[in-house]
């Protein structure tokens, strides 16, 4: 197992610790501190990949997050894998395996690769909305051979192994990026004691100083790099984030950043480690330093293994101790791209040629050509790569001054790598996240970030600054800058001297013309993970595409796990050409997060299993258990059902709860009700804008129930609201909706209504509630208050009073879901029960009885009471539910969904009406969701009415009960309907009023 590109010296790399991984099935040696990738050029690995449409052998084209092509699937058992790792950003570690995402039956020979010239021309820009269209049937079959084709990652069957989680941050200082400028900045921020975050993806932090030959104060740059990171390091107001990727910039400087914390050690997280981290970061000023990434040239072939940005060669031959070929040809438009050619020759391989596009470069750079003895062709352009799976040979030809013709006959170079550089394109994508767009600069030939409504600053080659000394400079300015803004006293670091060679002018080139046209040309790559070519942007915009957003969703062109890093710019002049038009005239794409891909693992963190839905339990919960309660799960929370003594049936238990509270006293732990504090001096106007009622008068010590809609008209939640200040309410809510009430409630008040001044907070947890209810409810109370006045006439019906029961400070609530004499005892959780067992313990005179949620459903039904998300299903207002009497039409401020019910279809008749229904037989129970029919021998298919919302057995009525949406159903009171079961049977049912007890509600009021 040799590595055969491994160069005898030099790198980063540690020698003395040797590491086996395998890929593809096969095993290889590397070294610590390898990149998955650097390992696999250093053992000569070739094709590593098929391409999406075309199914073209394909190889290592970057260094960087900007890799196309090298997207593996790691792991070793299933429980352990994860789909489309960079093996660009994949430390080795030992034993680590990977495997290709496409190739079928292997690399070497891929089935679909063989008809590569057919595929393309049956697989043009937009195929997937031109065809497998028909049969409809054979979709199945087409999707599964297509995504087998195109090489996606395959998602793990296994449960993930591993654990996650998210740490929220506070920060004066956020740099993104360690380069030159990032770290400068990091200085100048820390030494002003200002707190500072410094993220960068790469495991080392210096960016391109780590593989730089440059000298910094006469040292190498690697020398400066690790005293900046120690001083660093050093300061208690400095968080250094290796690893760590800014994925996301989001308004408010809230900044995510993906930190993969033991990705690099193996399968799996060492033992109480997590695996990722995701870091929710506020910060006060935000500095971009995240660079360029380089540009590749678009030419024939241009993406056979071995085509390679010349700036990764220098990355691999200096970082890595990698040389990954023998002989290179290199093909730029900028002096920077001769290091490339400069370390090839010094590594001990031979330079072929430096293919200069411009005939004018005359300088420090090219005079170094000459002085090595490297044949340098200035005025050409490398049109054609040569070769089958790997490059061997570039086809070289003379180029016109403005790079839009050939001149001449090309010459054929035998080489086994092809670099190639069209110069720098700023890595522009978080400064877009936020909906700044980038703005074209012709001197930096790139985008650079626009205008901004962040507090935000940018340094270094992400500005088009890419000296290095300028680089270094602006960084400390800037880093100075963003302390000072954030209220510190700071002072631009001194930057280190840099020797710098002066460089020529770059040339404005992407896209190397060809003696034949593009159409007729061969395969000119822009994007390598889609397979876009210039001659399918042509297409394109031919086509008719000319918005460049058009054009990218048409070709899919930026629509890879990369997004675009290499190929957009490219992309963008190739169609603006095409257009006859400018870069700035034809615009960019503008990018969204995430900036590289983030596993699911980490958006999740601990959110997941119990933590994903926690188990909410109330704080008589014991007592419940210690009493044989059943429960069920209502939005988290753990509620008694019923509970049901020995040998007793449930619907025994249920008559049994239902009877105790109708003739004595019983007792339900309303504990989990939704409960959320509003205050404020607009606390009013907002809640009277919320519910469909008014509430401008309602009086301190008063309480009132709302129905509360989406902007449709369409009933969302309902529950009583108290007044317990003039500027201060308690609303309830159902259990189940609680937190989407709350979200409802902000996302009004800061989107719609932010002048009103009002804060609400959820303190559903902080109180214990208790409901007693029953024709002895008074007298239970009674005798655990002596500071309430419980006299009817003092105490009424939708009053609340403040006391003590049990000696505890309670809000005592006399409010009613039974249609019962009832008090809704509140106290702080703790005391809750202490006070559960108090009442217990005076109520055993009254045989006081607990009753769950089943027996609360039979209870509430009986006087007609609604549940909001059982008898309301989105498609139901106010006027539908007969309670025309909860809604205020005439407020000063119209209320949310006033309008959706004047609606044509709101306000037709015939609609879905609430009514109750007794069956025939009052001992059959309809079943709930039973569709009614007029005629149930009506001919297929039967016309439906509307269908049973609540049905329950009722042991205070002897009969069966039922409400249901029916069409028309309030004027169709004393009709028959009838209700067709699975079962073969036909159940009549009569309309009539939802009140089955206690029409005048006497009971309530005793």
């Amino acid at each position: 197992m040799t590595q055969p590109n491994r160069l005898d010296n030099g790198g980063r790399i540690d020698r003395s610790k040797h590491l086996t991984f395998e890929f593809n099935g096969r095993r290889y040696k590397g070294f610590s501190g390898d990149t998955l990738a650097s390992a696999l050029l250093a053992n000569g690995v070739d094709v590593i990949g098929r391409s999406f449409k075309y199914s073209r052998p394909r190889g290592i084209v970057a260094a960087g997050a900007e890799e196309p092509n090298a997207v593996f699937q790691l792991g070793a058992t299933e429980a352990t894998q994860v789909p489309n790792v960079r093996a660009t950003q994949q430390e080795l570690f030992n034993g680590l395996v990977s495997q290709p995402t496409s190739g079928w039956p292997n690399l070497q020979f891929d089935f679909l690769g063989v008809f590569g010239s057919i595929l393309g021309r049956m697989l043009p820009p937009g195929f997937y909305y031109k065809t497998f269209m028909f049969p409809q049937a054979a979709w199945e079959t087409y999707e599964k051979y297509i995504r087998k084709a195109a090489g996606l990652g395959r998602s793990p069957r296994d449960p993930d192994v591993d654990t996650y989680d998210h740490l929220n941050q506070h920060t004066d200082v956020l740099i993104v990026g360690a380069g030159p400028a990032g770290l400068s900045a990091a200085l100048s921020a820390a030494r002003s004691g200002a707190r500072v975050i410094l993220a960068d993806e790469q495991a080392e932090m210096g960016g391109a100083l780590l593989d730089s030959r440059e000298t910094l104060n006469g040292k190498p740059a690697s020398n400066w790099v690790r005293d900046a990171l120690k001083e660093l390091s050093g300061y208690d107001n400095v968080l250094l984030l290796p690893r760590a990727t800014v994925n996301g910039y989001h308004d408010h400087n809230f900044l995510t950043i993906h930190e993969r914390r033991t990705d690099h050690l193996g399968d799996r997280a060492p033992a109480n480690q997590s695996r990722q981290r995701l870091h929710r970061v506020r910060a006060k000023w935000v500095i971009l330093a995240t660079g360029a990434h380089e540009r590749p040239l678009v030419y024939g072939n241009n993406d056979l293994p071995g085509c390679m940005l010349a700036s990764a060669v220098s990355t691999y031959i200096n970082r890595y101790a990698v040389a990954p070929g023998r002989r290179l040809v290199l093909m730029t438009t900028n002096d920077n791209a001769y290091r490339a050619a400069f370390d090839w020759q010094d590594a001990g391989r031979e330079v072929v040629a430096i293919v200069d596009t411009r005939a004018y470069a005359d300088g420090a750079w090219q005079d170094e050509a000459n002085r090595r003895g490297i044949k340098l062709l200035k005025g050409h352009a490398v049109i054609d790569a040569q070769g089958k799976m790997r490059v061997t040979g570039a086809v070289v030809a003379g180029l016109n001054t403005d790079g839009t013709q050939l001149t001449g006959k090309g010459e054929v170079l035998n080489c086994d790598t092809l670099a190639s550089s069209g110069g720098w394109s700023p890595a522009v994508h978080l400064s877009c996240h936020t909906g700044s767009r980038p703005v074209w600069d012709d001197d930096v030939i790139g985008f650079v970030p626009g205008k901004t409504v962040q507090k935000q600053l940018t340094a270094g080659a992400v500005t088009g600054c890419f000296s290095l000394a300028d680089c270094l400079a602006d960084g400390a300015r800037i880093g100075a800058e963003a302390a000072t803004n954030a209220g510190f006293n700071a002072e631009p670091a001194a930057a280190p001297s840099v020797r710098c060679r002066p460089e020529t002018r770059p040339m404005a080139l992407f896209c190397v013309p060809h003696y034949k046209p593009n159409s007729r040309a061969p395969k000119q790559f822009v994007d390598f993970q889609t397979d876009v070519t210039a001659a399918g942007i042509e297409l394109a915009t031919r086509e008719g595409f000319e918005s460049i957003e058009h054009v990218k969703r048409y070709t899919a062109m930026g629509f890879g796990t990369d997004q675009g890093k290499l190929g957009n710019i490219n992309g963008m002049a190739v169609a603006a050409k095409s257009l006859n038009q400018s870069i700035p005239e034809t615009g960019t794409t503008i990018f969204r997060p995430n900036y590289t891909p983030v596993t699911f693992g980490a958006i999740a963190g601990r959110h997941c299993n119990d933590l994903f839905e926690p188990k909410r339990y109330s704080a008589m919960h014991e007592w419940h258990v210690e009493h044989g309660a059943l429960f069920e799960e209502v939005g988290q929370w753990k509620r008694p059902w019923y509970f049901p003594k020995p040998n007793e049936s449930m619907q025994q238990a249920l008559d049994r709860e239902c009877l105790a509270t109708r003739n004595s006293v019983g007792i339900l732990d309303a504990s989990t009700l939704g409960k959320i504090d509003i205050q404020g001096k607009d606390a009013r106007e907002f809640i009277g804008r919320i519910y469909t009622n008014a509430w401008a008068k309602l009086a301190v010590g008063k309480c009132r129930y709302g129905l509360m809609c989406k902007e449709d008209g369409m009933v969302f939640d309902d529950g009583v609201t108290s007044c317990l200040a003039e500027d201060h309410f308690l609303m309830t809510t159902t259990t189940g909706g609680a937190a989407g009430v709350l979200e409802w409630l902000e996302f009004y008040h800061q989107t719609e209504w932010p002048e009103l001044e009002v804060y609400m907070n959820t303190v559903t947890d902080h109180w214990a509630t208790m409901t007693i209810a029953g024709p002895n409810a008074r007298k239970l109370l009674s005798e655990l208050t002596d500071d309430i006045d419980l006299d009817r006439d003092n105490f009424k019906f939708m009053d609340w009073r403040q006391g003590t029961v049990a000696g505890v400070p309670a809000r005592v609530f006399r409010i009613s879901f039974t249609g019962e004499l009832s008090y809704e005892i509140n106290v702080q959780a703790n005391y809750g029960l202490h006070v559960w067992e108090k009442l217990f313990e005076h109520g055993a005179k009254y045989d006081l009885t607990p009753y769950g949620t089943e027996t609360m459903h039979i209870l509430r039904a009986e006087k007609g009471f609604i549940i909001a998300g059982q008898d309301t299903d989105g498609s139901v207002h106010p006027y539908d539910l007969g309670m025309s009497w909860a809604v205020k039409e005439d407020k000063p401020f119209s209320f949310i969904g006033k309008r959706g019910m004047k609606r044509e279809d709101c306000v037709r008749d015939n609609r879905k009406q609430l009514v109750g229904l007794k069956t025939k037989d009052p001992s059959i129970v309809l079943p709930e969701g039973a569709q009614a029919v007029d005629n149930p021998n009506h001919p297929k298919p039967v016309p439906m009415l509307g269908h049973v919302t609540s049905s329950y057995y009722s042991a205070n009525l002897g009969r069966s009960i039922a409400m249901g949406v029916i069409k028309n159903g309030h004027k169709r009171m004393g009709e028959t309907v009838h209700y067709p079961l699975v079962d073969g049977r036909v159940v009549e049912a009569e309309i009539c009023s939802t009140i089955f007890l206690d029409p005048k509600g006497e009971r309530q009021n005793v």
